[in-house]
């Protein structure tokens, strides 16, 4: 079974794992942000190109 009890370091690795886990989440969330944004840039260049022949 896993121990999960850190008696005194408890008070700085959870928070430290929380920590980890946002900043990871947010940096998920910023690179799907981006993929979004770089998808649609790429659609309205495709079509503006296909406009122009």
């Amino acid at each position: 079974m896993i121990d999960l009890d850190m008696s005194p370091y408890a008070a700085f690795v959870w928070p430290a794992w929380a920590v980890s886990a946002v900043v990871l989440a947010a940096l998920a969330v910023r690179a799907i942000a981006a993929a979004r944004r770089w998808s649609g840039e790429l659609k309205r260049l495709e079509a503006g190109q296909a406009a122009e022949d």
